[in-house]
């Protein structure tokens, strides 16, 4: 193993080393979190969160990005390859998630499509306001990827009872439904503006990365 390689482990390893920085890593391992929302769910001040996430940065086990929904709200993401040599605490895993976007017409779909890919398990989808119809770009990427959307349409979040446990695809969704720390947020951009099928499936490699790591952890 080259030395370079050995620093970078050592330097992860001595920035998990804190028990807080350690909580606030066991967060992102299963949800995109803004820096406040860290703060509430380990009981710290911002200015401590923000202390703790630059070390996180600079050992390369985070990075931050921009709200696609309210420009000056930031989101924390879990580089994962650079923490899988650690060991996760153990989570449930939804039996039947209920995932949402704003326009319930591609992420949120591609990601109840996948779940049930992945996991062989049911999971929703829905939006805060939901479009006419899925996007023929989400309905492309879905087959690329063995799914079919083609006869899926969008439905109101009001009107989805069948699940309780809530993943939020879509950072305008998070913000307009609020913080709660039971539910997950994965803070992945909307395609249907790039309008390019890589856009479309970009959205379903990062779903089955997401979908891969928060099963890894529950088992």
């Amino acid at each position: 193993m080259s030395n370079s390689r050995l620093r970078r482990r050592a330097a992860v390893f001595a920035a998990l080393g804190d028990p807080l920085r350690l909580a606030l890593v066991d967060e992102l391992r299963v949800s995109d979190r803004s820096p406040i929302e860290l703060g509430e769910l380990v009981g710290i001040e911002s200015n401590l969160v923000a202390h703790h996430l630059d070390i996180l940065e600079d050992a390369g086990v985070i990075h931050r990005s921009k709200s696609s929904g309210d420009g000056r709200r930031r989101y924390v993401h879990l580089l994962r390859d650079s923490v899988r040599e650690t060991c996760p605490p153990l989570v449930a895993t939804p039996a039947a998630p209920l995932f949402v976007c704003t326009a319930n017409s591609a992420r949120s779909q591609l990601a109840a499509g996948l779940w049930t890919q992945m996991t062989g398990r049911r999971a929703d989808s829905a939006g805060t306001h939901p479009a006419a119809q899925v996007h023929p770009g989400a309905i492309a990427a879905g087959e690329r990827a063995g799914l079919n959307l083609a006869t899926a349409t969008p439905s109101l979040l009001d009107d989805v009872t069948t699940s309780t446990f809530v993943v939020t695809v879509c950072d305008r969704a998070h913000e307009e439904l609020g913080s709660v720390a039971s539910r997950w947020h994965w803070s992945i951009p909307d395609p249907v503006g790039q309008r390019t099928s890589r856009a479309f499936d970009e959205v379903v490699e990062e779903l089955r990365s997401w979908i891969s790591a928060v099963t890894e952890v529950a088992a």
